[in-house]
């Protein structure tokens, strides 16, 4: 996943301007629980299956083995588009070193105007070393598409896909067994964004937050905790003993969820300290997390190494908060009904095994499900999609299928993974 800090923090662009704070505007507030309760979410999600019908896709394949993994992927879209009879209009365009290859710029005006009129953006991966003093660098693109997007929230989730790979966590079995949590980075605000100072001797960031800005991003960590029965629990991030922009986090947060969702636990964590229980106690923080830019750049690679593999790690930038199945979002809609989002591996390009068919596609076919799941209501194929990399990936003494690629320590393929996923998409479609 590209990272926005590797942009700001000048590896390769000097700031020596002002990054324009496209994502700040004053928002419409989110309903807490979109008018259901948890039982009637339950009741929705177990009916809300076959409903989409598809809707406008962009899709950035990237650089390496972006174009690779997000080939694959969308081999599932087709199964589940002739399964259900949803359309999914598809528009390819670069972003990247591919855009810069080609139009000596990360990403072009037109891909930044489709991606605000798509319902979706599909992207894969960005970067390369051949790119590696371009100014702007290939992943740059990926940060003004948010930055136009307007897709403040990343969604991270950190649990096991299959309970077969526990053992190459680097966390110690029964320190990791049951992990499952959210972790909710705001996007487009903090210290990467806002008036940047670099002199010869001299550097600042602005670490700022506007009310509006910590208030969006909190109501998406309380409208997920409200789609579970019982309510998720959800712990705020902060360093509201240093830091005078936390402690302005920690207030607006409190008067978000004591306002708007009374029924949601909302617990205090200094983001140094988490950082260490995330390795010792991580399952102590099962539910939902919501942290700022920069404290969820760091705690999010974190949790990302606990599962041992970024090979299976997806994610979702969002434009608002999901909605619970049955009902629209009310802030970020999309044309499909549910909310505008870009939709990402976290691995990176992985030039080192580019062309040589040994990518592992689960986290882009992962990615999918987010994107089925979150901008197109279809809930149910998000689930299937889900479970039937599982299966793949189970062990057969689990009863699974076993197939994994190198980084998972096995012998398949892309192409062998990618099938058995097929498969077993169709398997369970017709179940």
């Amino acid at each position: 996943m590209a990272d926005i800090g590797d942009v700001s923090a000048g590896k390769v662009l000097v700031f020596t301007f002002t990054l324009p704070r496209a994502c700040s505007k004053t928002d419409d507030k989110i309903g807490h629980d979109q008018g259901l309760a948890p039982v009637d979410i339950a009741r929705a999600m177990a009916t809300n299956g076959s409903k989409g019908k598809g809707g406008k896709l962009l899709i950035l394949p990237g650089d390496h083995i972006g174009p690779e993994v997000v080939h694959e992927a969308l081999k599932v879209l087709d199964i589940i588009e002739e399964s259900t009879g949803a359309k999914f209009e598809r528009d390819f365009d670069l972003c990247g070193g591919c855009s810069l290859d080609k139009h000596k710029d990360s990403v072009t005006e037109e891909v930044l105007k489709k991606s605000e009129e798509a319902d979706a953006v599909f992207f894969g991966s960005a970067g390369g070393p051949e790119w590696g003093h371009s100014q702007p660098n290939p992943e740059s693109g990926l940060l003004r598409i948010r930055l136009r997007m307007q897709i403040f929230a990343n969604l991270r989730p950190c649990n096991f896909v299959s309970k077969s790979l526990m053992h190459r966590s680097p966390i110690k079995e029964e320190i990791i067994k049951g992990v499952d949590f959210m972790l909710i980075r705001e996007n487009c605000g903090g210290a990467y964004y806002g008036n940047k100072i670099e002199e010869e001797d001299y550097g600042c960031d602005p670490w700022e937050y506007k009310r509006s800005e910590i208030e969006r991003v909190v109501r998406v960590a309380g409208a997920l905790a409200m789609q579970h029965d019982p309510p998720l629990p959800v712990w705020s991030a902060d360093k509201a003993n240093v830091l005078a922009s936390s402690r302005v986090w920690r207030r607006i947060t409190h008067e978000v969820f004591e306002k708007e969702f009374p029924k949601v636990t909302l617990k205090d964590q200094l983001a140094d300290s988490l950082a260490m229980l995330l390795i010792t106690k991580p399952t102590a923080f099962n539910g939902i997390i919501v942290t700022d830019n920069t404290f969820g750049d760091i705690l999010s690679d974190e949790s990302g190494g606990l599962t041992g593999s970024l090979g299976l790690l997806p994610s979702a930038s969002l434009a608002g908060a999901p909605a619970a199945p049955g009902t629209e979002p009310t802030q970020g809609r999309n044309n499909a009904g549910g909310v505008r989002g870009l939709y990402e591996p976290v691995h990176g390009s992985a030039p080192d095994i580019s062309g040589r068919g040994l990518a592992n596609p689960a986290a882009q076919v992962l990615s999918l499900a987010m994107m089925l799941r979150y901008s197109f209501n279809m809930h149910r194929e998000a689930d299937i999609v889900e479970e039937a990399v599982a299966k793949v990936l189970d062990s057969k003494q689990d009863g699974g299928l076993e197939v994994r690629t190198g980084d998972l320590g096995g012998k398949a393929g892309s192409r062998e993974m990618s099938e058995a996923i097929q498969g077993e998409v169709r398997r369970l479609l017709k179940g």
